[in-house]
This record gives structure tokens, sequence and C-alpha cells, in this order.
């Protein structure tokens, strides 16, 4: 019988078609000053490294000449400079005593990385509603738009300010109230940023 057995098993096996893994992927890139933090953070650089496992992606971002023990907001987004188009949040990262920061993202970081609204029949939810930047009021509508870039910012006004950066508030934190965008993916083209090149 156990003979039997592991004849059936090989059999299956033989008959079963092999599914090949996905093929991996791995493309490096660096961020560098925004157009407000050039003067300011003018040494500040970031390399990232993409590496896709076929069904996701691991995004590794290596930040480096910030503030030390400072939070950061890291988006993909449409455009690399304001007005940025439209935007997602990823995660935050924050350096060491040494200006020195790491953060590891897993999700879709390549080529299909996207923001779809079909519709929105009824009120997105209304989750911080402070000025100046509350939570939108009505759904919008939009067709897929590729977000390409990366971009990264200050936690806080605060924080900038502290940096000898401007104090402007943005939306780029979990509560919209950030701090200017310090690094950004602005040497790639406009339609084609860096996550583009990961199929």
């Amino acid at each position: 019988m156990k003979t039997l057995g592991f004849a059936a098993a090989a059999a299956l096996a033989l008959l079963t078609p092999a599914v090949a893994a996905p093929a991996s992927q791995t493309i490096t890139f660096t961020m560098e000053p925004s157009p407000g933090a050039a003067t300011c953070l003018k040494n500040a650089r970031a390399t990232v490294i993409d590496h896709s496992f076929g069904d996701f992606e691991n995004l590794e971002v290596l930040v480096r000449g910030l503030p030390p023990n400072t939070d950061f907001d890291l988006f993909t987004i449409q455009v690399p400079n304001a007005p940025f188009g439209l935007a997602w949040y990823v995660g935050d990262i924050v350096t060491d005593d040494k200006g020195v920061g790491v953060g590891n993202f897993v999700g879709r970081f390549n080529v299909e990385t996207f923001i779809v609204s079909p519709g929105a029949v009824t009120p997105p939810p209304q989750v911080h509603l402070t000025p100046p930047f509350p939570d939108a009021t009505v759904g919008v509508k939009t067709a897929p738009i590729h977000t390409y870039h990366l971009g990264l910012w200050f936690n806080s006004p605060q924080d900038a300010k502290k940096a000898n950066c401007s104090d402007a508030v943005t939306p780029f934190n979990g509560v919209h109230k950030a701090g200017i965008q310090v690094l950004n993916t602005d040497a790639f083209p406009v339609a084609k940023g860096p996550l583009f090149q990961l199929k």
C-alpha cells in the first residue's frame, strides 16, 4: 500500500504543470533635495532600492543628511514638484542621531502603481476636520492615474523650522499638518517617474 501511494504521488507530480516563480527584478535610484529644501538641506539624499517579488514589491528607502531624530513622511506622487497631483501616503521614516534613517515598505511599487476612483455616491469619511487641510466632503471621480514618483516631507512645520527651512504647512502626513517636501525624484521625467522602470 505504501508503494502504491508513493507511485500515485509521483505520477500526479509528473502530470501537474510546474508553476514558474515570478521573475524578480530590482531597481535602484536616488532622491534629491526638493526646491524648497535645496538651500536649508542641500546635503540631504536618499537611495531607494525597489525589489519586486512578482506579486508585490519591497521598497527600501535609505535617507541621510537630514536633521537628527526627526520624523518624515513618504508618499508616492503623480508629479515630483508642487502641486504634486494625486498622492498616496506610504509611511514614515525616522532619522537617528546622525540624520540617517531607513524605511521598508511592502506594496505595489512598480509600473502598475496607480490611484482610481470610479465614482463615489456617498461622502468620504470625515476624520480630520480642522483647517488648513480638512478631509474632503465630496467624493471625486477619476480614471486610473499612475503615481510613479516619490516625495518625502517633514512630519511637522516645527521640525522644518528647526532645520532653518520654511515652516509652511502642507497636507502630507496622517493628520494633514505636515511641513515642506524635503526630497523627491525630480531627476526623472514627469510622466515616467522611477517606479515606471519596474515592469
